[in-house]
């Protein structure tokens, strides 16, 4: 609905209400991060899944630093105009971490790094890369910044099983982002992708920032366009009060609906769900790809 005559809303409902990080396999996790001088977006982006995933032992790692050069306006992830410097051993600390993890699926994201020659595409692949070569069998999404061109080939020669970007939010409230990120560069990278390699694609977008349903519809319309294949749904919630209020609490039977629409559409895995994030059930988005059981 159109929420702009609308108070803000003051308090979560309880769908939103998520448990703290405990026991032992989320501490050894924690550890383990912190030895091999890694990063996960649990932390630095406030993920409310992390109680959950971190407890089956999962994490989507962020490379390439904890420091963004862009300034969106609902994200907490640090912002500079320099990034701190890039960790040469990352690419096998991640490789080992995922050994030593027993993982089956993961997921790469990164801060944006525009501070750098080739917005560290080359980093990226190479943490692809190394992943690959030592764990065999280990499926690699990618969270990619808005790479294009030269960029866009680097990171595909690492043969990502996944290539996800995402839009953030209908055309109408692309302001909350970096003024460096639009909608339609967005699609570029997603169209790109697709014309270049037929890998997978998917996309994010947070509700609650003021969208109407037709914009929402109008979103999906325009990522199918390009053939995006999975696309995720969830609820946004402001981190800290830096960033940009919560409009509205979108209810889970209003995210049912947006699944079933958004299947109807043609996607072939829908993730929509108020704590939905773009990497939450990742393995599951792509399983889904393959016939298999659809989350």
């Amino acid at each position: 609905m159109d929420n702009d005559n609308s108070p803000l809303p003051t308090r979560k409902p309880s769908w939103l209400k998520v448990g703290i990080p405990h026991g032992q396999r989320w501490r050894s996790l924690s550890d383990m991060i912190a030895r091999r001088g890694l990063h996960t977006v649990c932390d630095e982006a406030a993920c409310p899944n992390k109680a959950e995933c971190w407890a089956c032992g999962t994490a989507t790692f962020m490379v390439l630093g904890d420091t963004c050069t862009r300034n969106c306006r609902f994200c907490a992830v640090a912002t500079g105009r320099v990034g701190s410097p890039v960790n040469q051993r990352e690419p096998e600390e991640l490789a080992g971490a995922t050994a030593e993890l027993g993982l089956r699926y993961v997921v790469l994201t990164s801060v944006d790094r525009d501070d750098l020659a080739d917005r560290g595409a080359g980093h990226f692949a190479a943490c692809v890369s190394a992943i690959k070569r030592d764990n065999p069998g280990v499926l690699v999404e990618t969270l990619i910044p808005d790479f294009r061109g030269d960029e866009l080939d680097t990171l595909l020669a690492a043969g990502p099983d996944v290539v996800a970007h995402n839009i953030e939010t209908v055309r109408r409230l692309q302001g909350v982002r970096d003024a460096r990120a639009t909608f339609d560069l967005s699609i570029r990278t997603l169209a790109e992708t697709k014309s270049k390699s037929g890998t997978p694609t998917k996309s994010s977008m947070l509700l609650g920032l003021g969208e109407t349903e037709a914009e929402v519809l109008s979103a999906m319309d325009e990522l199918r366009a390009v053939d995006c294949d999975i696309l995720v749904l969830g609820q946004y919630l402001q981190p800290t009060h830096k960033q940009v209020p919560v409009v509205e609490y979108v209810s889970p039977e209003q995210f049912d609906r947006y699944a079933e629409l958004a299947r109807d559409k043609g996607f072939s895995s829908v993730v929509s769900s108020p704590l939905a994030r773009t990497s939450y059930h990742a393995r599951e988005g792509h399983e889904a790809l393959s016939g298999k059981e659809r989350r």
